[in-house]
């Protein structure tokens, strides 16, 4: 055994290591072998690696589970601030959205109130218009139309636009119903913002129209109310009574540009219609005709030599150049006062026309009108003669003013110039 356990190394022996292990009597010899070391070696340098490892692993596993939390925190921040930014997008387009269609809402209920208001207006309108026409102004405009004046063919705008507007956004009729129908769509076709600001300025232009056109008629009323009272104030005949001092009534606010300019330039309208009617009656009722046309005239009002006395003596009226049975017409509307004979006017018809004014007609061969008859200007109320105080057939036309006589010719020249205001 000894011989066994040596060996050579380099030529010399080699001691042997020997493990002894004593229990008691008992001894046990180990010979430790240089195989059985480098495993025991090679078993504790692998525990050690080991027990490295694990300690390490211990060591480095919570910052690795810290850094791997952190991340998953990193990316769960940056998912909820990302839901959080489409989430205020969503709500910014959404509030856009409230905001544009509050913004249609307004428009259209701007469009209904702004329809609602030139229907409600076009009957005053159409009547004011009547009134127009029937006082001639239509026809001088038609003669010399203003920049925005509206051609005959368009009284009538304000209901046109009225049918045009609940056709273009209410196509079956009921304009009323398009704000509870409403509703918002960024690509809608059928109803968009720009389609209805063109609406608004659709009825802005015809409220626009609509006002030149009153603004016109209104000055034009008023030309011509001036132009013909200026005509009959020069017979000496007053036709209007100003009474600025003798007014009154409650105080109340001024009606404001903004929410009744419309309504105001109506009234303006009117009254200037008024005015002109009132005119234009004066003009109608007070002697302005001719009592022969086309007649000369052979003897003028004032003092000449009477042909009977051979003295000077006053014509208190004008003399016509007519024919037995030529016809005779009132120079205005009245009420006839006297139909019958009358000294030395003959045959003698007398017309109150009002205002102190009266007309007289003399030396008529036939009368054809009695006593409380009603006539208008140009009615045939006798025939020429030489009844009465006459050297021959004419007609004797005579004008009084409180039964005073005045000029006829300031009538007739008036009657003239008021004749182009009453066609």
């Amino acid at each position: 055994m000894t011989d066994a356990g040596k060996s050579l190394s380099f030529g010399k022996r080699r001691q042997q290591h020997v493990l002894i292990l004593a229990s008691g009597e008992k001894v046990r010899h180990i010979t430790i072998r240089p195989w059985l070391a480098a495993s025991a070696l090679c078993l504790a340098g692998l525990l050690s690696i080991g027990y490295i490892g694990s300690t390490a692993y211990l060591i480095l596993r919570d910052d690795l589970v810290g850094a791997t939390i952190a991340r998953q925190s990193r990316i769960q921040r940056e998912y909820e601030d990302r839901i959080a930014a489409l989430r205020a997008q969503v709500d910014r387009v959404t509030s856009k959205q409230l905001l544009d269609q509050q913004v249609v809402e307004r428009k259209v209920e701007l469009l209904l109130q702004q329809q609602s208001a030139l229907t409600s207006r076009h009957g005053r309108m159409s009547e004011l218009m009547d009134r127009a026409e029937k006082s001639g102004l239509m026809e001088s405009e038609a003669k010399a139309p203003p920049v925005n004046a509206f051609s005959p063919d368009k009284r009538a705008s304000a209901s046109g636009a009225s049918n045009a507007l609940e056709n273009l956004i209410a196509p079956t009729g009921k304009a009323s119903e398009l704000k509870g129908s409403l509703t918002y769509s960024a690509g809608s076709d059928r109803l968009s913002d720009r389609s209805l600001s063109r609406m608004i300025d659709s009825l802005s232009r015809v409220e626009s129209d609509q006002l030149n056109r009153i603004a016109t008629l209104t000055t034009g009323a008023e030309t011509k109310a001036d132009a013909m009272a200026d005509i009959i104030r020069r017979t000496g005949i007053k036709i209007e009574e100003h009474t600025e001092d003798n007014v009154g009534g409650p105080f109340v606010e001024p009606l404001t540009a903004s929410a009744d300019t419309f309504e105001a330039s109506l009234s303006n309208l009117d009254n200037a219609l008024n005015r002109l009617e009132t005119v234009r009656g004066a003009a109608v009722a007070l002697p302005f005709g001719n009592p022969a046309p086309g007649r000369e005239i052979s003897s003028q009002f004032g003092n000449r030599i009477d042909p009977f006395l051979g003295r000077l003596a006053l014509h208190a009226g004008v003399d016509f150049v007519a024919e037995t049975g030529a016809d005779v017409q009132t120079t205005g509307a009245g009420t006839v006062i006297n139909a019958g004979f009358s000294g030395g006017y003959g045959n003698m018809v007398e017309v109150d026309h009002g205002r102190g004014i009266t007309t007289r007609y003399g030396h008529l061969s036939q009368i054809l009108v009695r006593q409380g008859e009603k006539v208008s200007i140009g009615d045939v109320i006798g025939r020429a003669g030489s009844t009465g105080r006459s050297t021959g057939p004419h007609v004797h036309y005579e004008v009084r003013l409180n039964d005073t006589p005045v000029d006829p010719m300031r009538f007739l020249v008036a009657g003239t110039e008021l004749k182009t205001y009453l066609q």
